[in-house]
């Protein structure tokens, strides 16, 4: 965290504009330090290096921010392409202009430095300085002839007042500062005259004037005065005198001629300077311009970044509240930093957001509703117990719910979108269902209601189908919806209702009379057995005893109808299966016509939940009825199989009895259940359709159908307990049936 601060404050405007700040301070006393020869030796390398540092510096933070620049550029960032397009035509219009004009400055500097020491003009220096010299000389040259005017003058007067007034007329007239004599010494004789603006006590020569006099030489020289301006000191030496007597005279030269003089000397020696710093001048004039023009382009280059920045905020603001949008981020709400066009645009931006997030709440709402509504509806056809499909104009499946899997005893998910004629193709016991839809939909019928009927496993299967069309929406063309119910239970509960009520009605009726009939005939037979011909007693006795078992098989009817008009009462327990197909195969082991018996039992077989006396009723009918089917079968045989599945998320176990007869007829095979249906000779026609209802009180299923190598075959399912059975019950089944089976 820290790092990314730094970073961000070394990129920020505040390093750049310090260091701008410095670097133009820098520069400003650059230009005339390097002009300062006494200034340059001590401030202009510091000033160099400060320069230098500065701009180094500088032109790092450029790179950092060109370099962070292109970093987001490749990262993708909203902004940095713009902003690098900015910064390059910024850059553009900042550095050509720029390096044009550093180009013809160095050009017309060098020009101009070179134009200072022009020939002509070092010429009229020396001209002037000749001239100045001359004119000098001209007035030395006077002086001196009036001073050894003077001097043989002072050397003819003798006495000393005449000596003082000689002093203050010679010194008045030649209009001298002071006027002194002097011994080979320098020692001053009196009398001497000095001006107003002379000292009180003449200035003795120094050692240079005497030596000159000595040599026999005059001594003329120009001075400056501590005050300002200059003098001429003039000695001579005074004819005729012994010992060696020097005449001095100080002259004032005009303040006019000081000041030219002076000003001619200080422009010869400037300019002797300067032509001695000719080319260190240059290189430091081109140095200094380098630096400023590099340091004026850093900064623009810094400042074009930095506003690149400032003016595509808004845009990569724009195009980051754009692509949150995108990604259904309908809250946006961007930063309005400035009052114009740019700032008009967010302001659009955001007004849109407001009211697409208000259109977005409303469909979120009405979505919600509609899930709401479907997941309503989606419940309700969960639940339904009727089956729902819904298909498109061209046949094509759309939706389902769960019953019409149910009802098909199918999934119907794997033929979604799939075809009507595909439907047929892959489902055949569905067949009439589909091709009643098919032709429907072909006859383009509003609304029609049909009885289907199904072959299937679990038998026949009775569906009220109603179809209606649907709406046409958007376009897709008209839908059908198809709602089926499975009335099978429902039509075999009524066929049930209704037999029991006839058998209820039978056996009542037919019951009445048969107990008189019997009594009338076993009467008949005691009165009038001893009564008659003993010839015709064996005929009463047949006719007598066939009256009493013909009323005794309508007994037994009657009861089977009781039986089967009466409501069932189950008592449901855990019972071992393997054991009670052994107790009730041993009820029927010492008869004759016993088929053998194949044993294929699962091991660990669960504990079926069932009722005792129900179930043993039930193996006994159906070992009873594969029994008379292979009366007449040679080798006869029945095999039992035992097995657990899951069925429907319950566990399940499976008996099933397979024998090698003729199996069932196919006409019959769909009404075996049904109430007085039966293939035998004798018999009532209730054993299995009373198996069944006890079977389906139980929570179980039975089914008939034929073997594929023929043969009947007879599945009974039912609900699993708990417990488990042991194997050694397993083998006492085997174990303990003996005679005809194995």
């Amino acid at each position: 965290m820290e790092d990314r601060s730094l970073k961000s404050y070394l990129l920020g405007p505040g390093p750049a504009i310090a260091l701008s700040v410095v670097l133009l301070i820098a520069s400003f006393l650059l230009t005339p330090t390097a002009q300062n020869s006494e200034v340059f030796g001590n401030y202009y390398i510091a000033l160099i290096i400060v320069n230098v540092g500065g701009v180094v510096v500088l032109g790092v933070l450029a790179t950092l921010n060109i370099w962070n620049l292109i970093r987001q550029f490749r990262a993708g960032v909203l902004g940095s392409q713009l902003t690098l397009r900015f910064v390059g035509s910024l850059a553009i219009l900042t550095l050509l202009p720029l390096i044009i004009v550093y180009f013809f400055a160095v050009n017309f500097l060098s020009k101009g430095i070179d134009s200072w020491f022009d020939v002509q003009i070092e010429q009229a220096l020396d001209d002037a300085l000749l001239l100045g010299q001359s004119s000098l000389e001209t007035i030395k040259y006077d002086v001196l002839e009036d001073v050894r005017y003077a001097a043989n003058r002072v050397a003819r007067t003798n006495s000393a007042l005449g000596m003082a007034r000689l002093m203050d007329e010679l010194r008045e007239d030649g209009g001298f500062i002071q006027i002194s004599q002097h011994s080979n010494t320098g020692r001053i004789l009196p009398p001497w005259s000095s001006g107003l603006t002379g000292t009180l006590v003449p200035d003795a020569p120094d050692e240079s004037v005497l030596g000159t006099i000595r040599r026999g030489l005059d001594y003329a020289k120009i001075e400056p005065v501590s005050g300002g301006g200059l003098q001429l000191r003039v000695a001579v030496s005074i004819p005729q005198s012994s010992p060696l007597r020097v005449l001095q005279v100080i002259y004032p030269l005009p303040l006019r001629h000081s000041r030219l003089g002076a000003s001619l000397q200080s422009a010869t020696a400037e300019f002797e300077r300067l032509k001695f710093l000719r080319n260190p001048l240059k290189i430091n004039f081109v140095i200094t311009l380098s630096m400023v023009a590099l340091m004026t382009m850093l900064i623009a280059l810094w400042i074009g970044i930095y506003l690149s920045r400032k003016m595509v905020a808004p845009l990569g603001n724009l195009a980051e509240g754009t692509r949150a949008v995108a990604d259904g981020n309908y809250q946006t709400q961007l930063p309005v930093m400035s009052s114009d066009e740019l700032g008009v645009l967010v302001e659009s931006f955001n007004e849109m957001t407001r009211q697409v997030n208000n259109t977005q709440t409303a469909l979120t709402q009405s979505r919600q509703f509609a899930q709401e509504q479907h997941g309503y509806l989606e419940t309700v056809l969960t639940h339904l117990s009727s089956g729902v499909m819904s298909f498109k104009a061209n046949g094509q499946l759309r939706t389902h719910n769960s019953s019409s899997d149910r009802i098909l005893n199918t999934n119907l998910d794997q033929f979604k979108g799939g075809t009507l004629d595909q439907l047929i193709e892959a489902l055949p016991t569905a067949m009439p269902l589909f091709t009643s839809i098919r032709n429907h939909i072909a006859q383009s019928e509003p609304e029609w209601s049909q009885q289907v009927v199904l072959q299937s496993r679990q038998g026949r299967q009775t569906l009220i189908c109603s179809g209606t069309r649907l709406p046409d929406q958007a376009n897709e063309g008209t839908g059908y919806v198809i709602v089926f119910d499975d009335a099978s239970e429902l039509i075999r509960a009524q066929r049930d209702a209704a037999w029991g009520d006839v058998a209820r009605r039978l056996a009542h009726e037919i019951k009445n009379p048969l107990t008189p009939i019997q009594l009338s005939a076993e009467r008949i037979r005691h009165k009038f057995f001893d009564q008659i011909d003993p010839n015709e007693r064996i005929n009463l006795d047949r006719a007598t005893r066939t009256i009493i078992e013909q009323v005794e098989s309508m007994k037994s009817l009657v009861n089977a109808f009781s039986e089967y008009a009466q409501p069932v009462q189950l008592k449901l327990s855990s019972i071992d299966l393997h054991q009670m197909i052994h107790d009730v195969l041993e009820l029927h082991k010492h008869e004759s016509d016993q088929p053998s018996y194949v044993f294929d039992f699962e091991s660990d077989l669960p504990y079926i939940l069932a009722d005792q006396t129900g179930l043993r009723q039930i193996l006994n009918n159906v070992i009873l009825n594969s029994r008379d089917a292979l009366m007449d079968i040679p080798d006869a045989q029945t095999e039992v199989i035992t097995y657990s599945a899951k069925i429907k998320d319950r566990l399940h176990v499976i008996l099933k009895f397979v024998d090698n007869g003729p199996g069932f007829p196919e006409k019959m095979l769909e009404q075996i259940f049904e109430p007085y249906v039966t293939t035998k000779n004798k018999g009532t026609g209730l054993g299995l359709a009373i198996s069944r209802r006890l079977i389906k009180e139980m929570g179980g299923e039975i089914r008939a159908e034929n073997g594929p190598l023929g043969g009947a075959v007879v599945i009974i399912q039912l609900l699993a307990s708990t417990e488990k059975i042991s194997i050694a019950s397993q083998a006492s089944v085997g174990n303990s049936l003996e005679g005809p089976t194995t």
